[in-house]
């Protein structure tokens, strides 16, 4: 189902065809040259890349001023002119907050015919190797057309552009969309910007907690609550679909899986059994819901259609089978078990066959959850204090990326190269809330919310 508001993106057209007129700015009244000059082919040496490795010991100098508009027009979102400095910072924000770009501070304002004619001389002495510049533009549908246009300095060549049309309540994506692009053209990653996250927001003592169903975007922004907090809800996780979310709840104080409509805001129980019922993930393609359920002091991992029905079970050891994930394919299963005497981790078909154990250092690990890329599994170990690591698939590896007093929790960006969890605070009064890291474990950080925050699930990358 597409989403609505829906974004649609659009390709800007070179210069002097007529979709160029209207959808990108006006050529300088100075001679201009007959075409942007070529960006460097892949593995030449001149490329401008990012080090996505060195995390941010050597981040990128770039510049994002502001972004001009052709006329200053009242939207439903506000002035196009107040619109296009807010979308330069939400890029900036975006940047920054990725560890590899350094945006620089020493900007100035953009003529709109300057867009596409950048002042290659002024942002090469800001200290910038990259440059993004864009526009806004009203339409008379009410619309809006942002462009966004990426530049290497040294080189003064177009790199990479890009235009999308959205509705008002929608501008903030344009500004997420045009950091994905710079971010994958000069990273070679994949992009993660344009994405929301699901949590639980908690508040009041800890013996008698309200625990609310929250959205919000990756960076903080459109917060809103899905559920009243008359209810306690536990581990939410987005389908595929974006528009579908599994959680656990307390509905009538017994704890059961329910599946929540965004667009609707309806819920419905998933599966109707007396037995406890919890830790719900969707396979890749929508269709399962894969779960725990404790029957008679023993817990196993079953999946159920989407659409409810008869469960399937999928584990038999005595013990605590629970945390599945799906491998992105779906053929794959990662969960956690004490079956070996203390939680570790095991990875199986995802029919319940070939289980095999693959931790083995020290302490307990639990919440595993299969990297969108396929290449590695994110846990919490809990060997003291609770630390988020990475490992491969088979169990080599092994990379703790935090070093605090209760990490745990963790799920993937859309691509693959950040990570989400939550922190608990020491004492019986200890704040949760929202960080994320990225595979150095360099680039740790704090994400706003308005209440304490717990248990969050990062959605896939918008369309």
């Amino acid at each position: 189902m597409m989403l609505n508001p829906k974004l649609f993106a659009v390709v800007l057209l070179l210069a002097g065809t007529a979709a160029h007129a209207q959808e990108a700015p006006p050529a300088p009244a100075a001679p201009a040259p007959a075409a942007p000059a070529a960006a460097p082919a892949p593995g030449q040496s001149d490329e401008l890349v990012v080090d996505v490795e060195g995390g941010i010991s050597a981040p990128l100098g770039i510049a994002i001023p502001p972004m001009p508009t052709a006329a200053v027009a009242s939207t439903a979102a506000g002035r196009t002119d107040e619109l296009g400095r807010q979308l330069a910072q939400i890029v900036t924000s975006d940047l920054r907050n990725s560890g590899l770009f350094k945006p620089t501070n020493q900007l100035k304002d953009v003529a709109f015919g300057e867009v596409t004619a950048p002042a290659f001389d002024y942002w090469s002495g800001a200290s910038a190797s990259a440059l993004v510049q864009g526009f806004i533009r009203a339409n008379g549908d009410g619309t809006l057309t942002v462009g966004c246009y990426l530049y290497d300095v040294s080189s003064r060549a177009e790199l990479a552009r890009q235009g999308f049309v959205v509705p008002p309540s929608d501008w903030r994506r344009a500004g997420h969309k045009c950091a994905d692009m710079v971010y994958a053209k000069l990273t070679g990653e994949g992009p993660y910007f344009d994405s929301r996250m699901i949590y639980v927001s908690e508040t009041g003592p800890k013996a008698k907690r309200i625990k609310r169903l929250a959205i919000m975007d990756q960076d903080g922004a459109n917060h809103r609550f899905l559920t009243n907090g008359q209810s306690i809800v536990l581990t939410p996780r987005f389908a595929p679909n974006q528009q579908t979310i599994v959680y656990m709840s307390y509905v009538g104080d017994k704890p059961a899986l329910y599946v929540y409509d965004i667009g609707s805001g309806k819920q419905r129980l998933l599966v109707n059994n007396p037995n406890l019922t919890f830790a719900p993930r969707v396979s890749p393609d929508g269709r399962w819901v894969l779960f725990s359920m404790a029957v008679a002091g023993n817990t196993d991992l079953y999946r159920v259609s989407m659409s409810g029905g008869s469960p399937q079970r999928l584990t038999e050891a005595p013990g605590i089978d629970t945390g599945g994930s799906y491998s992105p394919d779906g053929s794959r299963i990662v969960f956690e078990s004490d079956r070996s005497g203390g939680q570790q981790i095991y990875t199986m078909n995802a029919d319940g066959s070939n289980q095999q154990r693959i931790s083995f250092g020290g302490g307990r690990y639990a919440t595993p959850v299969w990297s969108p890329r396929g290449d590695l599994i994110a846990f919490t170990r809990l060997s003291g204090n609770f630390r988020i690591g990475i490992m491969t698939p088979s169990g080599g590896n092994e990379k703790l990326l935090t070093d605090d007093w209760q990490d745990e929790g963790p799920s993937w960006s859309p691509n693959g190269r950040v990570l989400t969890f939550y922190r608990q605070g020491r004492g019986g009064g200890g704040k949760a809330d929202l960080w994320s890291v990225d595979l150095t474990g360099v680039n740790e950080r704090r994400i706003t919310t308005p209440l304490d925050g717990s248990d969050p699930g990062w959605g896939p990358l918008r369309p």
